[in-house]
């Protein structure tokens, strides 16, 4: 990069950071936040402490592990501040991802580490795993919110939780809980809400989607072919009440019909139901496939005889041409009518760019790179990453042909 090139970049980050470091406090803070971060966007394979610092004149091993590991700035304030600038300048956003992603681990000492299943090797592995909401559109995403899961073996050792100066108030909560927390902070900072969209591990959740629909929060979640429902309301009237005893609030359990397996249910729909849908341009051409949608009533434990308030959903299912059965699954939920087919598998189709935010945020920026133990250091580091990843979104709006937002005050 030439000199120039270079200048300009350096001042575009300072506009960047500016508003964005003041949370942090001292001036030292914020010089070694502002090193730190240049170290994350310079080329290098290896983003921890001591290999970012030999690539930086000037930087200082120990003063770099005591801002990240134990400088006590406000780490919520500059995920707000920094949540709300990127809602600015990604304003045509269509929905929020939820998902989690994992940090493989040699050893067993680091904050939330254990056995369990690991993504990013595709097996039960040592690594840590953290929870993530971005917001996304068509073009570009970001996380907006972390949080990192803590195994039930971290929070039932108060000595091991102490060593890791992890907080006194810190309990046991699955991803999905986590996952909600996510959403509630988001609404808490005055994040537009958009659709939320997840996998099969969340969507599978009966309670989660309740939670989802309590906010007013719409969603179009995956969900596995096994999952039973209803496509016509178990809403049979319960019987008269006896003179004694209380009335009954559901019918009886045997009077239910007997829900079908969405992948029945699909199976059994019209041919005229099904639809092609072209819903994106991709590298390798117009992405299209056939879809159909059913009101559907969903049956989770069913069979356990749980009386639950069933609300009807929108179930959307998606057959390839030429594919021997339908091949993906999605319970939608709106607070009104549902949009059309297409923008419903738009939405649907949309989380793969939750993915490329992880390769990019490993493989560019090191968020799998630190090695510190400590709940502070863990978190101190994936936020500065993603101020890192944040500024190169900024970077790549400002490269478009039909920019539209300015994003610092020089030219």
């Amino acid at each position: 990069m030439k000199p120039q090139k270079l200048m300009d970049l350096r001042r575009r980050l300072s506009c960047f950071l500016q508003d964005l470091l003041e949370p942090m406090g001292r001036k030292e803070r914020r010089h070694w936040a502002r090193v730190y971060l240049e170290g994350l966007l310079l080329d290098g394979e290896r983003k921890s402490i001591e290999p970012l610092a030999a690539r930086l004149a000037g930087a200082d091993v120990q003063a770099l592990r005591q801002f990240v590991g134990q400088s006590p700035w406000a780490v919520e304030e500059v995920g707000r501040r920094l949540a709300l600038k990127m809602v600015d300048l990604l304003a045509e956003a269509e929905v929020w991802m939820v998902d989690d992603t994992s940090f493989p681990k040699a050893g067993k000492h680091s904050v939330g580490v254990a056995r369990q299943y690991c993504g990013a090797l595709g097996k039960i592995a040592n690594c840590q795993v953290a929870v993530t909401l971005h917001w996304s559109g068509a073009a570009a995403s970001c996380p907006l919110g972390w949080r990192l899961y803590l195994p039930q073996e971290w929070c039932a050792d108060p000595e091991r939780l102490a060593k890791v100066k992890a907080p006194a108030d810190v309990s046991y909560r699955t991803k999905s809980a986590l996952a909600l927390e996510l959403v509630d902070q988001m609404l808490a900072w005055g994040v537009p809400p958009r659709p939320l969209v997840a996998d099969s591990f969340y969507g599978n959740e009966f309670d989660f989607r309740k939670e989802l629909r309590q906010r007013k929060l719409p969603y179009v979640v995956q969900v596995e072919p096994s999952t039973v429902a209803w496509d016509t309301a178990p809403d049979i009237p319960p019987p008269a009440p006896n003179r004694r005893g209380r009335p009954r609030r559901h019918p009886p359990w045997e009077e239910l019909p007997r829900p079908r397996s969405l992948s029945n249910l699909a199976q059994t729909m019209p041919v005229e139901a099904w639809q092609g849908v072209e819903w994106r341009e991709g590298s390798r051409g117009p992405q299209r496939s056939r879809f159909a949608v059913l009101q559907v009533w969903a049956a989770h434990a069913w069979r356990n005889r749980r009386q639950l308030e069933r609300p009807s959903e929108w179930l959307l299912m998606e057959w390839p041409e030429n594919a021997a059965a339908p091949s993906k699954y999605w319970l939608c939920w709106f607070d009104g009518p549902p949009p059309g087919l297409r923008h419903l598998v738009r939405l649907a189709r949309s989380r793969w760019r939750i993915e490329l935010d992880y390769r990019e945020l490993k493989d560019e920026l090191g968020l799998d790179h630190y090695e510190g133990r400590h709940w502070l250091g863990w978190h101190h580091h994936v936020w500065l990453v993603t101020i890192a990843y944040a500024f190169l979104r900024s970077e790549q709006v400002r490269l478009k042909k039909n920019f539209w937002c300015d994003l610092a005050p020089d030219a």
